[in-house]
């Protein structure tokens, strides 16, 4: 008798050490920049869930995607890499000991993917990649509509060249894919068994194209428009090769956004309803910048605007990078805003590792900001860098770039012209004064940095990365 009462007193010291480690929940949205928030500025969007979020959390104001597009931006974050072949890698010949989410799953967790994963099939799905949990994540970088049937296109009744197919199948007439998306992590956080932490990643489709928002959303913002004065600001400006938006007025847009925010307050209702949102660490940021350019083929319909921000998804200014990023542990954090820490989005999982496991991961670019988070540590003199060399001046109007900030000053060299700015973004966000000729000093010693950051980066074994497995699809663009 006293054996079984040992044994079971030895599985409930093993439940209560399972019990210890954070649930992690990691909530990514798609082309959200950094103003559409009303905590960030915005007086159309009402994000009334997320801006609590945000007040309970760790807040970042120099928080970066790793790139100004989809598919870079995502590979950053998961693999703790710059994206420097700027294309989905091959998650499938990442070693083990350098795979996150395998170090989560070896530790006992739980482990789902949820929504956009755009990075890769077959070997480099999600499933392969270490979650035991997938719903509607698979190589589509998008979905044909917001509402059932998700994979016809609503403008031209096409189907849509990549399916999700999850959603069309377990979908019915006046289902809204946030809607569906927030069900399924919902779902899968109730069948978690309590004695076992999962890690969730909820990546929304939105508020990515096509903008559609449910009726009454948009409606609501139709109302709410005709009371904001916007001045004499312009609606558009000339900018790059195309224009940029220089409004937040597209109130089917505005639905997007609260529909997120409403699914938000969902999920964060959730985990207060089974009592575990002392021990869970929430994370909430976007992979870029908002769609807020044009380029020269075409006026397409623009989002939204990064306003004071320069320039939106595409481009390697700060509205294209900037992003919001909230951290919250009740268990753990004290809520504040950090205003000089300098984060990057392949920082996410090396901080989780950390935080939830004390262990790292050696080679990689990212870097744990778990002292900063704690308080022991400020970034606001780190060295950063991103890349661009598939520019898309057709379509978002950006241009061929690389750039660095290191503390306040931010460089940017045009890779065809070999022009350089150079910004002091504490005192000019907006990146109007271009400083290049008054701080020579200054520029030359980002320039030799970039330099030689450069040289290090554009090597084989980190362009191969991008290379196809036989068999894979290539995915038509990188979003």
């Amino acid at each position: 008798m006293k054996y079984i009462l040992f044994f079971l007193s030895l599985c409930q010291s093993f439940a209560a050490i399972a019990q210890d480690k954070p649930n992690i929940l990691i909530i990514h949205t798609d082309d959200l920049g950094y103003h559409d928030l009303s905590i960030t500025g915005s007086q159309l969007y009402d994000t009334n869930n997320i801006d609590q979020l945000a007040r309970e959390s760790i807040t970042f104001t120099n928080a970066y995607s790793s790139y100004p597009r989809c598919t870079p931006s995502r590979y950053g974050m998961m693999t703790g890499m710059y994206p420097i072949n700027e294309n989905k890698g091959n998650l499938a010949e990442i070693p083990e000991e350098k795979n996150f989410i395998k170090q989560f799953l070896n530790a006992g967790y739980n482990t789902s993917y949820v929504g956009k994963w755009h990075l890769g099939e077959g070997k480099s799905n999600p499933n392969n990649f270490g979650f035991k949990h997938t719903y509607a994540a698979g190589r589509a970088g998008g979905i044909g509509s917001r509402f059932y049937p998700f994979n016809i296109n609503k403008r031209n009744g096409k189907r849509h060249k990549e399916q999700v197919e999850d959603l069309e199948k377990d979908g019915k007439a006046g289902d809204y894919a946030s809607d569906m998306l927030t069900n399924a992590t919902i779902d899968f956080i109730k069948k978690t068994d309590r004695e076992q932490p999962f890690l969730a990643i909820l990546a929304y489709y939105a508020v990515h194209t096509p903008i559609e928002a449910k009726p009454e959303d948009e409606l609501r913002n139709r109302r709410q428009l005709k009371a904001i004065d916007f001045g004499d600001t312009p609606e558009y400006i000339k900018e790059g090769e195309g224009r940029r938006k220089m409004r937040q007025n597209d109130a089917a847009y505005a639905g997007m956004v609260e529909n997120v925010d409403e699914n938000v307050g969902r999920l964060l209702k959730t985990l207060r309803d089974l009592d575990i949102d002392e021990n869970t660490i929430i994370i909430f940021s976007s992979d870029h910048g908002g769609l807020s350019n044009d380029g020269n083929k075409n006026e397409r319909h623009l989002a939204t605007t990064n306003f004071p921000l320069k320039a939106g998804k595409g481009h390697l200014y700060e509205g294209g990078i900037r992003v919001p990023l909230f951290v919250k542990w009740n268990k753990k954090l004290k809520p504040r805003v950090d205003k000089k820490s300098i984060i990057v989005g392949m920082d996410v999982f090396p901080t989780l590792l950390e935080l939830a496991l004390e262990q790292k991961v050696e080679g990689i670019d990212g870097e744990s900001y778990a002292k900063v988070l704690e308080g022991e540590k400020s970034w606001e003199n780190r060295t950063v860098y991103w890349m661009s060399r598939k520019a898309r001046p057709h379509s978002t109007g950006d241009s061929k770039m690389i750039v660095i900030r290191s503390g306040d000053f931010k460089l940017i060299q045009y890779l065809e012209t070999k022009e350089i700015e150079l910004y002091n973004l504490k005192l000019d966000i907006s990146e109007e004064n271009n400083l290049a000729q008054n701080e020579p000093q200054k520029a030359k010693q980002l320039l030799a940095m970039l330099k030689d950051w450069k040289k290090e980066m554009l090597v084989p074994e980190r362009l191969n990365v991008g290379r196809r497995n036989k068999g894979t699809k290539k995915s038509k663009k990188q979003d």
